[in-house]
């Protein structure tokens, strides 16, 4: 489109004629009515950038902003760097005489990024809290809750007297069950070799000391992650997740230890459709004994009338 040309937008309606027929001029920065007229908005402030970029190449170039902030590095993001490549501005190169200069410079400005043992304790918890997060698979928006969990807990000093690693694990299992992407304690003790009555325990003081209420978490929120896992196709998690409806509706899961459901529920639909994987697989991708899964296949099975061969 070119500058000048009037854009039609239908969000609005006219306060006169109520036509949803309206004009947008950016040359007049004004909004009208196509039918009668009336002008509806003036003096718009134009909120995008006021350059021109046709591809990916040209936003980057002209872009004078950083990357957003975020909780999950010690600084927020918001601090600077000298790079390692000894050239100015206009990519040339330094002359010899400057480089120790240049260099002495890069070495304070690290230093100066983190001062203190209090920011040097978050740089270290926030980095194993990267590592714990990638390595279960978390997305980004669970790791910057993540990182505000903990950086409340550092702020309000519970985290004095007690291990980082078992503090940032109680974080991340907090925040995955916070966004509704559980994880189960084993998963989070293999990832940040804590054990799990220690990432328990820290759950609870940070649930209580932050004021933090969660529900306990369904078997269906398990189910896809195991499927996935176990590579069974989507016909087999949505007959398990239904499994799991049904079953809570009857009231056949209360106080059931939530993997083990699931790793039924998942263990029947796959029964029931044919496709081949044990209880053994299954047990062991959810964390839980065989024992389990069978004992929560025969109370499915039974009660919800369930023919399963």
């Amino acid at each position: 489109m070119q500058k000048g040309t009037p854009m039609i937008e239908e969000q609005k309606t006219c306060p006169k004629c109520n036509s949803s027929e309206l004009i947008y001029d950016p040359q007049r920065s004004e909004l009208s009515c196509r039918r009668c007229g009336y002008v509806i908005e003036e003096n718009n402030m134009d909120m995008g950038p006021e350059y021109r970029a046709f591809d990916s190449e040209q936003r980057a170039k002209r872009t004078r902003v950083g990357a957003p902030m975020s909780f999950a590095i010690s600084d927020k993001g918001l601090s600077t760097a000298i790079g390692q490549q000894n050239k100015d501005f206009n990519g040339r190169n330094i002359p010899e005489r400057n480089l120790a200069q240049i260099n002495r410079l890069r070495k304070w400005n690290k230093r100066i990024r983190i001062s203190g043992t209090g920011e040097r304790n978050l740089a270290i918890a926030l980095s194993e809290l990267d590592r714990q997060s990638s390595k279960l698979g978390l997305p980004r928006d669970v790791r910057e809750d993540a990182a505000l969990i903990y950086r409340k807990a550092a702020k309000m000093n519970l985290v004095r007297g007690r291990s980082i690693e078992g503090m940032v694990a109680a974080s991340v299992y907090t925040a995955a069950r916070r966004n509704d992407l559980p994880r189960t304690l084993d998963e989070v003790s293999d990832v940040s070799n804590v054990t799990k009555k220690q990432i328990g325990k820290n759950y609870r003081f940070l649930a209580k000391q932050l004021g933090i209420k969660l529900t306990p978490p369904s078997p269906a929120d398990y189910v896809p992650r195991f499927a996935s896992i176990l590579r069974l196709s989507g016909n087999v998690e949505s007959m398990a997740i239904d499994i799991v409806n049904k079953s809570r509706e009857k009231g056949l899961i209360t106080g059931r230890e939530p993997t083990g459901v699931a790793a039924a529920t998942l263990y029947i639909a796959s029964v029931l459709i044919g496709e081949k994987v044990t209880q053994r697989q299954i047990a062991e991708t959810a964390s839980v004994s065989e024992v389990t899964v069978r004992n929560r296949y025969k109370e499915l099975t039974e009660k919800l009338n369930l023919c399963v061969l």
